[in-house]
């Protein structure tokens, strides 16, 4: 995928939805952004936003609400930690890229052809392309469900992992599905 030019707020509002674009700091907008890439536009919504370039972490928090066409995010907590690439040479104008993205506080993440899963954290791994979900973990689609101590989806791979701990088992309820006629 080709680099854009963004600035570091817009390049993890774009990564954070799944465009996963490695990007340079720039002027340029975020609408403009999305237009080279033919991204679908997301919106989010909280009560605060705070960019920390520093620590290089853009926090949302309160009633975080991120929406796109084929998904929702909502959670209390969404922070999203970034890198600088090596060869930058001018300070704030370096390629950074996303190091990883953590929603807290009543995460629910709700697909539009279906499905949802539900916890009270979700981490995503960019370089591993990777959800963990713990915490209560609860992954649906339809009346079908599983639940364990932790559920691990691996999103090129297209398969999950689902682990308990203790005495605890992993539950699973599967429905038949019923054939038409």
């Amino acid at each position: 995928m080709e680099d854009l030019k963004c600035k570091p707020f817009f390049l993890l509002m774009i990564v954070l939805f799944g465009l996963l674009l490695p990007c340079f700091a720039g002027s340029e907008t975020l609408k403009e952004e999305l237009g080279k890439g033919g991204s679908k536009e997301m919106v989010i919504k909280s009560n605060k936003l705070e960019v920390d370039d520093n620590r290089k972490v853009v926090i949302f928090t309160g009633d975080v609400d991120a929406k796109r066409e084929d998904f929702v995010i909502n959670c209390k907590k969404l922070v999203v930690f970034y890198k600088s690439l090596p060869g930058s040479k001018e300070p704030g104008k370096g390629k950074t890229e996303v190091d990883k993205i953590v929603a807290t506080g009543h995460v629910k993440i709700t697909h539009a052809q279906g499905g949802s899963a539900t916890a009270e954290k979700a981490v995503y791994y960019q370089r591993d392309e990777k959800v963990v979900l713990t915490q209560n973990p609860v992954v649906k689609r339809g009346n079908d469900f599983v639940e364990g101590d932790r559920i691990t989806m691996y999103l090129k791979e297209n398969r999950s992992v689902v682990e308990s701990s203790g005495d605890r088992k992993v539950r699973a309820i599967i429905y038949p599905k019923s054939k038409k006629k």
